[in-house]
């Protein structure tokens, strides 16, 4: 995780750990003002120990220059840009950086500054009192929301690479809700308190003396210094607009020819990463860490003109040799192609249009399940076939729900009998699941045959095989008609497992592979040997008589119950 987190260079991760900095002083400022909810003293308890750490020498330095440093980054990574073309979330979160300033500078010199020059005792208090009760509270209310939007944006681009990450989205969201709401409670909580305190001339006076309230002439100066402050980021900002327009018409002497391999053929400003190039003219290109030579799904296969292309610098090897790509593959985020170029993209973010590159297979270790009806034959002989596909229809709309509930999908079906696989996060998670799919499987074909007695017909027999091994997983097929699915030698292990139940009359059998996988144990006495056609390698694996009586045979079951 931490060579895909931090793979980019300098600049890219001094932007990261800048704004984490401020994401978390941004965090516990929303915390401190929604105690605000319950009362005045855990409000301004939690502020003096923020300030014991923000205001210590060591710690103003380091948000301070976290500030700077990440609007600094900001501008630049803007000034320097070919094109102002880019995906919403990351339009957003431009925007939303370039409002932030508008009302945290007022916020900083009614604060910080009002406190470090004048004396002012900036509690809490002091700030809700300034803005209530008109449209500045509203303000205020926004920047809070402006901070905080902007900042999970930026989390979640950072963070989205790993893989816990996307398992913990759905938790997150709802704690990315909850903390503005929270904040905005605590002020308005807070601020109808403190207002009606405010009205009593007797603490108004004790109020004004507390917070050493600033006289006319102070605010006067207060206000000169936020217009001033405000008009060196608008100076700054239109700096930043004319170097891009500079650089641009710079740019527009020069273009150069991309053909895309199924794709079109661009003409486009030097100087532009392929993947500016792409964007800049409304081509599909993924790039999941936004450009920043972190990820490699901008990659690209160079077929004619790679020659003409500077060597892959540190971060682009770094990145490349990290996934093993193979010779002309280049990242598209950072070559900046000057001679005509035919590239292939790898991954296609609209898919419908193009084959995708073989490499997006990707290899898993992953519990399968292969499942097939005993007698099937014998059973449907002279039958009807509106009867037989009836009969199929009952049968797995009685077992695929212990499938889907364990998180298993169901990769095919074969007439009476399907193939399953369990897509977890972990080769445990999946190995466990495939043992409580077997389970429950035995225990929903019990109930199956129970319906089956009661109408008079015959009772359903199966055979199961499960296994844990490699995989890949893959779109397989003609192009526009590639289902994903799977292929590998644990399909095929897991096949003749099942196979062998017919043999042995038994419902199951479970590879020892799985079962230590699991965690689990039995008895080395009850396990058997098989040898498998068109598997190098014998087996060992698990006899049960009923899968529903799986548990009885593997300690500690309760575990993965």
């Amino acid at each position: 995780m931490e060579n895909a987190l931090w793979r980019g260079g300098w600049i890219s991760r001094l932007r990261i750990a800048s704004g984490l900095v401020l994401f978390v002083f941004a965090f516990f400022h929303f915390i401190n003002i929604g105690l605000g909810l319950f009362h005045t003293d855990m409000l301004h308890g939690m502020q003096d120990g923020r300030k014991t750490v923000s205001r210590h020498g060591i710690g103003s330095v380091l948000l301070y220059a976290a500030l700077l440093v990440h609007a600094g980054l900001a501008l630049v990574s803007i000034a320097q840009r070919r094109t102002l073309r880019m995906p919403f979330s990351v339009a957003l979160q431009v925007v939303l950086g370039l409002l932030i300033p508008l009302q945290l500078i007022s916020h900083l010199v009614q604060t910080r500054y009002a406190h470090e020059i004048f004396g002012v005792n900036d509690e809490m208090g002091y700030v809700i009192i300034l803005m209530w009760p008109n449209s500045a509270i509203w303000l205020q209310s926004l920047l809070l929301l402006l901070v905080w939007v902007h900042g999970c944006i930026g989390l979640h681009m950072w963070l989205r690479l790993t893989s816990w990450w996307r398992r913990m989205v759905p938790y997150l969201i709802g704690l990315a809700v909850f903390v503005p709401s929270f904040a905005l409670a605590g002020l308005l909580t807070e601020g109808r308190r403190i207002w009606l305190d405010f009205a009593d001339p007797e603490l108004r006076e004790q109020y004004i003396e507390h917070y050493n309230w600033p006289s006319a002439e102070t605010f006067q100066s207060l206000f000169s210094v936020k217009d001033n402050t405000l008009m060196v980021f608008w100076g700054a900002l239109a700096l930043t607009g004319l170097i891009y327009i500079a650089r641009k018409l710079w740019r527009r002497r020069h273009s150069v020819r991309v053909r895309y391999v199924n794709g079109p053929e661009i003409v486009s400003e030097k100087g532009m990463t392929l993947l500016e190039m792409s964007h800049a003219n409304g081509i599909p290109h993924t790039a999941l860490c936004g450009g920043k030579g972190r990820c490699t799904t901008c990659r690209v296969v160079v077929e004619h003109g790679a020659g003409h292309l500077h060597p892959p610098t540190e971060i682009e090897a770094r990145s490349l040799n990290a996934v093993g790509a193979p010779e002309g593959t280049r990242l598209a985020c950072q070559i900046r192609p000057t001679d005509p170029v035919t590239v292939f993209r790898v991954f296609r973010p609209d898919g419908a249009r193009d084959r995708a590159h073989a490499s997006q297979g990707q290899e898993r270790q992953l519990a399968v399940l292969f499942l097939d009806m005993r007698g099937f034959t014998a059973r449907t002989t002279g039958q009807l076939p509106y009867d037989i596909v009836f009969l199929l229809n009952r049968f797995f709309d009685a077992i695929v729900p212990a499938i889907t509930a364990q998180g298993g999908t169901v990769d095919k079906y074969m007439g009476d009998g399907l193939l399953a696989m369990f897509e977890t996060a972990d080769t445990t998670g999946s190995a466990r699941a495939g043992l409580r799919a077997a389970a429950d499987i035995g225990r929903a074909l019990e109930r199956f045959n129970q319906q089956l007695t009661a109408e008079g017909s015959s009772p359903v027999r199966i055979g199961m095989g499960l296994h844990l091994g490699d995989l890949v997983l893959g779109e397989i097929g003609a192009a526009k008609h590639a289902p994903r699915t799977i292929i590998g030698d644990a399909v095929n292990v897991a096949s003749r497992l099942e196979a062998e139940t017919k043999a042995l009359g038994v419902e199951l059998l479970v590879s020892e592979t799985l079962l230590e996988a699991a965690g689990l144990h039995c008895n080395p006495d009850e396990l058997r040997a098989f040898s498998l056609r068109g598997v190098s390698n014998p087996v060992t694996a698990l006899p049960v008589e009923q899968a529903s009586d799986l548990e009885a045979h593997a300690s500690p079951w309760e575990q993965i119950a």
